[in-house]
């Protein structure tokens, strides 16, 4: 029996099996998809925020800013690439002037350090191609960026590296109360744990109702993205966001740490929890908005169209709670923006409320880093002969556009946490994230997959299961003398 089980492997099942592999515990985390953070937590913003928006009082406000200043140094130790960056919310009236002001007040009172009003001649001169019409801006320096799937994948593996056990397409069908704790019951076998997390996203109501009587009712919604392509890198300097409304913080402009440029996303509340769609009259939208900030936006270097889906909830604040009618199982649900930054502080109060319900916490003497990886393009031109000379693997160009080695490839295929398809090696290495979305590199990733993980090519999966991108063989080679 493991002391803990966390269904789902986002953002937050991977920050609190990160926070809890550093206690002599014995941890499952059962993921229902074939890879970590393929829900909400690889389609988003990828911002920090820095925590002037949520309502003083809520746990959004509080676990928002003790989030972002955890995530700055979580990054650091993890090796995930940290873009701070700043934010703007742009004013384009002296009625939104007044609303920079009170969000102002509002991060105040919620811890947030730097904040500025700056006037219209302020926000242009540091924001060169922003519209004429700006009337002012709030700023917040430590707004910043992050690659999602990077930092939930370096939770998660380093999770691994230190005894939790990953169960990946593993999803959870069933729930059973036993004297001690519950048994799950799963597409792999049944697991028996004392203590349940339910961070399941989208479908956290869902479990939750397999156990309890039904307490809220999460809502599905749509966002849809525009990423450009590299040559746009210096197009903004800040994360630019608009004056926020009753939707959300509204569509955003905003640089990446790879080097691109994200813009979005609208707001649609969807009836499927899987529609990743995206729409025309979705992106007019984002287009539509984003032009209000940026008037001369080069959509012409747009190099890919993506949607993610908000796990929203009927309630006003994140839900992490014990179930009133299920000792030992704990929501952590309803987690939309800002999840993303509040993840690690939300871990840690999992932690406490598991601690206050009866489990035993001892520090373990030594903590693991996961393996640090290879970044070819990084390393000096005499540390990539060396690298070379004794691995040739790294001498081999697999990805163009990103300058991937096979080398890296390979390193990830025998990673604490295996990629299962071509996204998953996509989502670690950059391979396939250029211009060409892997018009060049992905049939020499799909022969990579299949060397290393011993299938068929045919058994290739693009993505989640039964994405399968070869359906047969065309025709037989033959050698002739």
């Amino acid at each position: 029996m493991f002391d803990v089980a966390i269904i789902g492997c986002g953002i937050v099942g991977a920050a609190l099996a990160f926070e809890l592999s550093q206690y002599d515990l014995s941890v499952a985390v059962l993921e229902k998809e074939n890879d970590v953070s393929c829900g909400a937590s690889r389609a988003n913003s990828g911002i920090l925020h820095a925590g002037y928006d949520p309502q003083p009082g809520t746990l959004m406000a509080k676990l928002n800013v003790e989030g972002s200043i955890l995530s700055e140094k979580l990054c650091r130790e993890l090796g995930v690439v940290y873009g701070h960056c700043g934010s703007l919310v742009l004013a384009f009236s002296e009625k939104e002037m007044q609303t920079a002001a009170e969000l102002y007040e509002r991060g105040v009172q919620n811890g947030v350090k730097g904040l500025e009003i700056w006037d219209a001649e302020t926000t242009k001169n540091r924001e060169p191609g922003i519209s004429e019409k700006v009337a002012g801006a709030l700023y917040a320096p430590s707004a910043a960026v992050v690659i999602p799937w990077e930092y939930t994948l370096a939770l998660a593996e380093t999770a691994v590296c230190n005894g939790v056990d990953i169960r990946l397409e593993s999803a959870v069908t069933g729930i059973e109360k036993m004297v001690d704790g519950y048994r799950l019951q799963t597409q792999t076998g049944n697991v028996e744990a004392r203590y349940v997390v339910n961070a399941a996203g989208l479908y956290a109501d869902e479990i939750h109702n397999m156990i309890s009587a039904a307490a809220f009712r999460i809502i599905p919604e749509r966002g849809e993205y525009y990423l450009l392509d590299k040559k746009m890198v210096n197009m903004v300097r800040h994360v630019l966001f608009q004056c926020p409304t009753a939707a959300g913080k509204g569509v955003l402009i905003a640089p990446t740490t790879h080097g691109n440029v994200i813009i979005g996303p609208n707001n649609e509340q969807i009836d499927s929890r899987d529609d990743v769609a995206t729409t025309g009259q979705g992106l007019e939208t984002v287009r539509n908005h984003a032009q209000k900030s940026v008037p001369h936006l080069p959509l012409n270097e747009n190099i890919r169209n993506f949607s993610g889906i908000r796990a929203s909830s009927d309630q006003n604040d994140f839900i992490i709670a014990e179930a009133k009618d299920a000792p030992g199982f704990f929501d952590l649900a309803g987690i939309k923006s800002p999840g993303l930054t509040a993840a690690p502080a939300i871990a840690k109060m999992a932690v406490e409320l598991l601690e206050g319900a009866g489990l035993k916490l001892k520090e373990k003497p030594k903590f693991l880093p996961r393996p640090k990886r290879t970044h070819f393009t990084e390393l000096r031109q005499d540390e990539k002969r060396a690298l070379i000379e004794n691995r040739p693997e790294f001498g081999h160009m697999i990805c163009r556009c990103e300058r991937v080695t096979e080398g890296e490839i390979l390193e990830a295929l025998h990673a604490p946490i295996p990629p299962r398809s071509v996204d998953a090696i996509k989502r670690r290495c950059n391979a396939g994230l250029g211009r060409c979305q892997g018009g060049f590199c992905a049939p020499r990733v799909v022969e990579l997959l299949a060397r290393e993980l011993k299938i068929s090519p045919l058994e290739v999966l693009q993505d989640t299961a039964g994405s399968y991108i070869l359906s047969s063989e065309t025709k037989e080679g033959s050698c002739h003398e």
